[in-house]
């Protein structure tokens, strides 16, 4: 399940009060980060073979793809640019055509750059800003697919039926231009209004039967809204959500359509690194039917978890507190790395196929390593002895640096909840209670507005319902937000859901 950011949208502070809590959230990512060990900035060493690395020019020899029109798509703002996007017709069917940035024409095996990523293992998120994986000379400029740019890439075409379904599939080294940058807000309206080009049609109607496909495998998405912090007309801070556009759906079914046919490649290989999700545990599955029952959430007979989930809506408070119950079913995610013998259980249960990081390598220290895999079994040449070599390592790798980008993204999210709530205490917000945790007499309360989550307390926490809150606690410093029920429940026992279904 992909973690939330929180976006910062600042400017200026314009009043006293908005200026206290621009320098509460500041001071406290600082505080954030010499705690967990973020570097501020990258050794002389690495941006030294850096600038000798641009000076020269990208490693490897490739094909010129420069007369494909691909597009970016992403978050406003974005330079860390990994993916280019091209689709057409062919036949009945689709040829995708995915340029993905060729990192490894610039990051020398055994080298600085390549020693320092191996340390920071990806790029952390925080509402001031990026710490990059690499040094932002290559992520955000020469190895990025900024438009009307010359990139070296590794572009994937894989042919898909009228359904889809892929079939044909191949990686090589090309040089690629992108004919345009567009945002995901931009894309969506030219969709809507009916000027979008032949790609993001085509990346419509791809997308769909892509999700299609993922409904018939038995794939869970959870739609998890995406916070964002900003300071609104009159310059106060708020904290708000943003569900995500169909566009995002779409193109975010190209990345897995992608990472899926990687995956399929090194299984049928005998070598490389996949990304692994085993099965909900049955109890896990039965809790979140029964949870639903509490709730008075359908559950249609012979439904699975993934068709009830795909039907929630995030801002109802009964579908919230479900959401919060179903992260119980994707527990356990991890690499698996192989040479030989292929892993006994090599599936995503979340996709509901085998599944590789190969689509984000500005980003990400694996996909270099799948992307360089997947390019010489392609060309049915042996694997780079570098990326044989990496292989044992880099579960653990990723798993550490997973463990603390969650705990990094964690704090920042605590920090600003803490530092908008900072000096409100005792007044009394609208929410919802979105989890709780009987034997403890505690839960998670979603208020409407801040769109703050945070711990409540107390005996008769009702489940999935509309409350209001008093806020007990707001420590900046502990990063940690504490609420009680404003008003007594009317029938304490009568509100909880059904008896001991161990809440997490």
């Amino acid at each position: 399940m992909p973690r939330r950011h929180v976006q910062l949208h600042a400017r200026p502070a314009q009043e006293p009060q908005e200026a206290a809590v621009d320098v509460l959230i500041r001071d406290g990512l600082g505080d954030l980060r010499r705690e967990l060990d973020i570097p501020a900035q990258f050794p002389p060493d690495v941006l030294a073979e850096a600038a000798v690395v641009i000076a020269r020019g990208p490693d490897g020899e490739r094909s010129d793809a420069t007369d494909v029109p691909f597009v970016t798509i992403d978050p406003e703002g974005s330079k860390d640019l990994d993916q280019a996007l091209h689709i057409e017709r062919q036949g009945p069917g689709f040829r995708v055509r995915y340029a993905i940035a060729d990192v490894a024409a610039w990051v020398r095996p055994g080298g600085r750059i390549d020693g320092e990523v191996r340390e920071r293992v990806e790029t952390l998120y925080a509402p001031d800003g990026r710490t990059p994986l690499h040094p932002p000379e290559l992520s955000e400029g020469v190895a990025s697919l900024l438009p009307d740019q010359v990139t070296p890439a590794l572009v994937w075409t894989i042919d898909l039926d009228a359904q889809g379904a892929p079939g044909h599939v191949t990686v090589v080294r090309a040089s690629v231009r992108s004919r345009a940058q567009l945002t995901y807000v931009g894309a969506q309206a030219a969709l809507d209004d009916g000027t979008a080009d032949e790609t993001l049609q085509l990346l419509r109607e791809v997308g769909t039967l892509r999700e299609a496909a993922e409904r018939a495998r038995g794939g869970i998405t959870l739609p998890t809204p995406e916070q964002v912090v900003e300071q609104d007309s009159h310059g106060v801070w708020t904290l708000g959500s943003r569900a995500t556009l169909p566009v995002e759906e779409w193109n975010a079914q190209i990345s897995l359509l992608t990472g899926m046919c990687a995956a399929q490649l090194m299984l049928d290989g005998r070598i490389g690194i996949v990304r692994t999700l085993p099965a909900a545990d049955p109890r896990d599955v039965e809790r979140l039917r029964l949870s639903a029952h509490a709730l008075g959430v359908p559950w249609p007979a012979g439904a699975t978890p993934g068709d009830v989930i795909r039907e929630l809506d995030a801002a109802n408070p009964t579908h919230a507190a479900l959401l919060t119950d179903a992260t119980s079913l994707l527990r356990g995610a991890a690499y698996v790395a192989f040479d030989g013998e292929v892993p006994s259980a090599p599936l995503h249960a979340a996709i509901a196929a085998p599944y590789a990081h190969t689509t984000a390598p500005l980003r990400r220290l694996v996909d270099r390593f799948v992307g360089e895999t997947c390019l010489a079994l392609c060309a049915g040449e042996p694997v780079p002895t570098w990326v044989r070599d990496a292989l044992p390592e880099l579960p653990g790798l990723m798993a550490g640096g997973d463990k603390h980008a969650a705990e990094f993204e964690r704090g920042c999210l605590d920090l600003v909840e803490a530092a908008l709530l900072d000096g409100r205490v005792g007044e009394v917000f609208e929410g919802a209670i979105v989890d709780v945790r009987e034997d403890h007499d505690l839960g998670v309360v979603q208020l409407r507005d801040p769109a703050v989550r945070g711990r409540i307390e107390g005996a008769g926490l009702p489940l999935g319902e509309d409350v209001r809150v008093r806020l007990t606690q707001a420590s900046v410093r502990e990063r940690k937000v504490v609420f009680e029920l404003a008003e007594p429940q009317a029938d304490a026992a009568s509100s909880s859901t059904e008896p001991n279904l161990e809440r997490r």
